[in-house]
């Protein structure tokens, strides 16, 4: 599934279409997570005058005339925006978006994704935590939480409620490089383990937004790259390993129902 820095990398992608005007628009007919606004014609003519991101939700800022149009995109499990010169529509891609040049993609095989108007998506954005890489994500912030819980401190972490983006393989990576296992209850760790936790999330994450993304198998960016944080990931993905500490074998545990490798010597719980 594409987290934060994908999607990260996903916006920076899109800046070459910056200024650009919408031609025309093509939509497959399928349903994604939410259906397809069946105005999108709206955006024919309009300029595509900026592109933000929060949490994994991407919003397109489009202005035509007098009219300012915001449209959200999620990648969902396996979407992604890839720009291709005079290609026509394949399977899987649901909206195409024909720019001056380029024609942007919303290619998405298993249809978790969604492409809807922001304000008709106000119910996913007010529901979400702070973003990881603000100043605003600190220890306290952290702690604030923590302490009031005993769930388990990944699943803390990738609560997008209290910060988002902290999808699996940060969490887990996070957690190795701060030597907590990743089933401890959060009430019951230090404020300096949290304070070494929340310095490594925010390095990881920068981290793979600097390398484009982990090369998942279903995240390509552009014109259908794949990132390369993946092949820097010291325990996700490495169960029956050696750690890269101890050389002790790496163990999966199941979190939340989520893989969750850890090194039971260099976190112990």
């Amino acid at each position: 599934m594409p987290e934060l820095p994908e999607v990260q990398t996903t916006k920076l992608s899109l800046s070459p279409l910056l200024g650009k005007t919408i031609n025309d628009i093509y939509l497959s007919g399928y349903r994604l997570r939410e259906p397809i606004p069946n105005d999108l014609d709206q955006l024919v003519g309009a300029t595509l005058n900026d592109v933000t991101r929060r949490a994994k939700y991407l919003i397109l800022f489009f202005k035509n005339g007098d009219d300012t149009l915001e449209l959200l995109i999620h990648l969902g499990m396996s979407g992604s925006l890839q720009q291709h010169i005079g290609m026509t529509p394949r399977k899987h891609d649901h909206v195409i978006f024909g720019f001056d040049d380029i024609r942007l993609h919303y290619h998405d095989p298993r249809r978790f994704g969604m492409v809807m108007w922001a304000d008709d998506a106000r119910r996913y954005l007010d529901k979400l935590g702070v973003e990881p890489l603000d100043e605003v994500f600190d220890v306290d912030y952290l702690a604030s939480f923590a302490k009031k819980t005993h769930k388990p401190i990944k699943t803390l972490i990738m609560e997008q409620s209290v910060v988002v983006g902290v999808g699996n393989i940060y969490a887990v990576e996070s957690l190795f490089m701060s030597g907590i296992h990743p089933a401890t209850p959060a009430c019951t760790i230090s404020h300096d383990k949290l304070a070494k936790l929340v310095l490594n999330i925010k390095t990881i994450l920068a981290r793979s937004i600097e390398q484009g993304g982990s090369s998942l198998k279903d995240f390509t960016v552009g014109a259908g790259k794949t990132g390369y944080f993946q092949q820097t990931l010291l325990v996700y993905g490495r169960a029956g390993e050696s750690c890269t500490k101890c050389t002790h074998p790496l163990e999966n545990t199941k979190i939340g129902g989520r893989a969750s490798v850890y090194c039971p010597i260099c976190q112990p719980l």
